[in-house]
């Protein structure tokens, strides 16, 4: 009895140990601040950073280590009252003219008016896949976490754990280039953008409203780190990420998280670029068209 009672305590011990590494996030271990000269701070002892923007500079931060695929989690809680012009961010990318990326953008907006999450994802330097959306709560009033699944055969984007973006690796029905190959880092922004943020730029930034503040807590990162230089893929802490032995690795929509994308879509979408004739008078991107 004595034996299975330290059995017990051990189990428990590692358990709690366990998910103390996953979910324990600390801004000072995980990342580094690289822009914003003071306007970018960790605190409480590394479980919150804030961002601010003034009329002179936003600020950024990356994280330490890049990945090739994984789970990637953050709460943000936005920029408050009149933030037209303003855009939070939170994103993976790599370096290069043929860089991979995927973007959480958050245009801020006068007072009273929605914020818009502007999504875009590009693969070999090709962007131009926007989606837009409206919230169905206040990110400015709490934390609400952002998150990004990241493997071989697909990208969801998730908010508070609803799917509103999937864009599938189709490149051998389409040949549209999917990122599956440069290791990309994290990184978290607040910058002016009051040339396209609010209404296409029509409303400006009111900086007697500066400074600009938004904040960041709980970041996560489960993927394949990589100790290649920028882009590069030459070792990685899934060296049998092809097998695909994390659970991430191997996660798609089920029946559930599908209906619930279709239910953002449906009533909170505004804006996707596979609609968008105008802009492709010629036809929309060829990964529109797939039925798979």
């Amino acid at each position: 009895m004595a034996t299975f009672r330290l059995f017990l305590a051990a189990l428990l011990l590692f358990l709690s140990c366990s998910v103390f590494s996953v979910f324990a996030a600390n801004f000072y271990e995980d990342v580094d601040i690289t822009w914003g000269d003071g306007r970018a701070k960790i605190l409480d002892n590394g479980q919150l950073l804030t961002l601010s923007l003034d009329r002179y500079s936003g600020s950024g931060f990356q994280s330490r280590n890049q990945y090739l695929f994984g789970r990637f989690d953050v709460q943000m809680k936005l920029v408050a009252g009149d933030s037209a012009g303003t855009v939070a961010t939170f994103y993976l990318s790599s370096l290069g003219n043929t860089h991979d990326e995927i973007d959480f953008e958050f245009l801020g907006n006068l007072s009273g008016d929605p914020y818009v999450l502007h999504t875009n994802l590009y693969s070999q330097g090709k962007g131009d896949r926007e989606q837009q959306f409206y919230l169905w709560f206040d990110p400015t009033k709490d934390f609400h976490t952002y998150s990004v699944l990241w493997n071989p055969s697909h990208i969801v984007f998730y908010v508070d754990g609803t799917p509103i973006r999937e864009f599938k690796n189709r490149e051998t029905s389409t040949g549209v280039a999917y990122p599956k190959s440069q290791t990309m880092r994290a990184y978290g922004s607040l910058w002016d953008a009051d040339d396209w943020a609010t209404r296409g730029g029509l409303v400006k930034t009111d900086w007697s409203k500066a400074p600009f503040t938004a904040a960041y807590r709980n970041f996560t990162a489960d993927g394949c780190v990589s100790w290649g230089g920028n882009g590069g893929t030459s070792a990685t802490s899934c060296a049998n990420a092809a097998a695909g032995s994390n659970a991430w690795m191997r996660q798609e929509l089920d029946s559930n998280g599908t209906e619930r994308l279709k239910w953002v879509r449906t009533n909170y979408m505004i804006y996707d670029y596979c609609t968008d004739w105008r802009r492709f008078p010629r036809g929309v991107p060829p990964e529109c068209n797939a039925s798979d």
